[in-house]
């Protein structure tokens, strides 16, 4: 990570060294998740265009563009384009502001009417986009207007240019919030955060044609960015966090329990407290706590047992606190979570804590933070956990990860280890997608890095179109054992040619490792494919910086290797006949 690009950021450096910066993140980058993005502007496009690059680059996704001609967004959308057609988009940006609203009201007209033509108007360019490239789209909503023709009024009278705006902005989140595949970029909030007058300052719309300020694009970019690595799963999964002077103020070694500040009694224990309250909310969102902390664990547990505490030890998956390296116990929660640690944040007021870790462990944030009074902002601003979608597995995520440290815990009392499976009581449900989980079939396949046979990924409309094609075997995973239900945690994805069932996809989630799940679904393959009279099943193997772990799937399944090329990209082939022999022991399973 490029640490220029977090936020706070300065936009001028990045406006200035744009080319210095993505040569420093092409030079150093590695694995990038390539994606084929339309940018379809409504004003001059190109800025947004270079800076998005940067800030995806810093995400792992590389790029590559198609940027209509200015203020053709409407043509491009609803007109045949071979040339966009021929780039056939993975994502859509339709970038437009204000300025794209043709006709505001006048006093003594009929509104209604007016809205109604000015949304269906962006209505038939969203469904024009859906029907001929079947991609995500991202519509900007609208910044208010830079004056206000009836001054106050004009936000609750019919015919302000302010009510109407606000109007049209719902008018889209209803739109956003019933069609999937669709998201708001809320220019609306980014502009009133950067400030109004500063980003709709007219000159450089008259001057360049842009609609805002250009020193504001940075922001705009960045909030684009984190809307599409969030669709591609690069969202961040929770934090490690510190104590002393973090989750309250002072230090409890020092200081004791009845000298930290935090609560109501003073204003600087009030703002501890409004952050506590920040990060407990951030589980509502499935995303886990850990503490990494240096000191004895019994002031670590008395600080979080303190009175006008928001958080407790109940909220946190793993506690360390010790006197060990913080980007020791840092590696080592990733480790028991079964986590790569750039999938957790590192939250520490210390300088120098923040140095080491992401020094040692390459690829995690930990975002710069002064006085507590900005460590919402910084955090917040930063959208390392962006909300695209939100699924009933990522609610029961914190449960799931403390089920699995009671896992751990029953498994060390078992001596076989067949033993300790058997005692889990396992059911695997093990079907065809079906339509109920698309979302989080496109949302695993996004998101699964370690076990991930192919790195294929895939949108919620891809899912649904393999769902319905019979030359597909597609087959979800959930696990049920005695301590809870880990939810669909495993997807694959057969496609048949002929008489040969060609894997696309094989994922699962490291959550569920060593649970024998992936014998299971390789017996429920074995067993459609031989009902479709396949006689063979190919699988491929494609090496990443993160999937090592899976170099060996196919040959532990039984597979012969058939090839294998200088990348290290290897073939492997399964014959389906009678000698294929039942893998799954340990696991009941429930496939009508």
């Amino acid at each position: 990570m490029v640490k220029e690009l977090l936020y706070p950021f300065d936009p001028n450096y990045i406006l200035e060294n744009k080319r210095k910066i993505k040569k420093t993140l092409l030079s150093v980058g590695e694995g990038f998740v390539e994606k084929k993005i339309a940018i379809l502007g409504g004003y001059t496009t190109a800025a947004v265009k270079q800076i998005m690059e940067l800030f995806l680059l810093n995400n792992g996704i590389k790029p590559s563009f198609y940027e209509s001609e200015y203020n053709k967004f409407y043509e491009d959308a609803m007109f045949d384009n071979p040339e966009l057609a021929e780039f056939n988009p993975d994502i859509i940006y339709v970038c437009t502001s204000i300025r794209n609203i043709l006709n505001f009201p006048q006093l003594g007209e009929n509104v209604e009417n007016l809205w109604k033509t000015e949304f269906e108007k962006f209505e038939n360019i969203w469904k024009s986009l859906e029907n001929r490239y079947h991609c995500p789209i991202i519509q900007n909503n609208f910044e208010l207007p830079y004056y206000r023709l009836m001054g106050n009024k004009d936000a609750s009278d019919v015919h302000g240019k302010v009510n109407f705006v606000n109007h049209l902005n719902m008018m889209f989140a209803d739109y956003a919030a019933s069609h999937e595949n669709f998201y708001i970029c809320d220019i609306n909030y980014i502009s009133a955060d950067y400030g109004l007058k500063k980003w709709s300052d007219p000159f450089y719309f008259h001057m360049y044609k842009y609609a805002l300020n250009v020193n504001a694009v940075p922001y705009l970019s960045f909030n684009v960015a984190n809307i599409i690595k969030s669709i591609f799963g690069k969202n961040k999964k929770g934090f490690v966090l510190d104590l002393d002077n973090t989750l309250w103020g002072g230090v409890i070694g020092d200081d004791g329990v009845e000298g930290i500040k935090v609560g109501p009694e003073e204003s600087e224990g009030q703002v501890y407290s409004e952050f506590q309250r920040y990060l407990k909310e951030h589980k509502q969102l499935g995303l886990i706590l850990n503490i990494d902390s240096k000191n004895d664990y019994e002031n670590a547990i008395a600080g979080l047992n303190h009175p006008d505490s928001e958080l407790s030890e109940d909220d946190f998956v793993e506690i360390k606190a010790n006197w060990d390296p913080k980007d020791k116990n840092f590696a080592d929660i990733a480790n028991e979570l079964a986590l790569l640690p750039e999938s957790l944040v590192f939250v520490d007021d210390n300088p120098a804590e923040r140095h080491i870790v992401t020094e040692q462990l390459k690829g995690v944030c930990a975002p710069e933070l002064d006085s507590v009074e900005h460590f919402i902002e910084v955090i917040d601003r930063n959208g390392f956990f962006e909300v695209t979608t939100l699924s009933k597995d990522d609610l029961k995520r914190n449960e799931m990860y403390k089920e699995n440290i009671q896992r751990a815990k029953a498994e060390a009392s078992f001596a076989d280890y067949k033993d300790y499976l058997l005692s889990l009581d396992m059911t695997g449900i093990i079907r065809p997608f079906e339509p109920m989980y698309y979302e989080r079939i496109a949302q695993l396949s996004n998101k699964s890095n370690q076990f991930n046979l192919t790195t294929h990924r895939y949108t919620v409309s891809e899912i649904e179109t393999i769902a319905n094609d019979e030359n597909y075997i597609p087959l979800y995973g959930k696990l049920i054992d005695r301590f809870g239900d880990n939810g669909l945690v495993s997807v694959v994805i057969g496609h048949v040619k002929e008489d040969v069932c060609e894997i696309d996809l094989w994922i699962m989630s490291c959550r569920v490792l060593k649970r024998d799940l992936e014998y299971a679904m390789m017996d429920e393959l074995v067993r459609r494919c031989r009902e479709k009279g396949i006689s063979k099943i190919i699988g491929h193997y494609y090496p990443t910086a993160k999937n090592n772990m899976v170099k060996d799937f196919y040959s532990l399944q039984g597979f012969s290797k058939i090839s294998e090329d200088e990348k290290g990209n290897t073939d492997w082939s399964l014959d389906v006949n009678d000698d294929y022999k039942i893998k799954n022991e340990v696991i009941e399973v429930v496939n009508e």
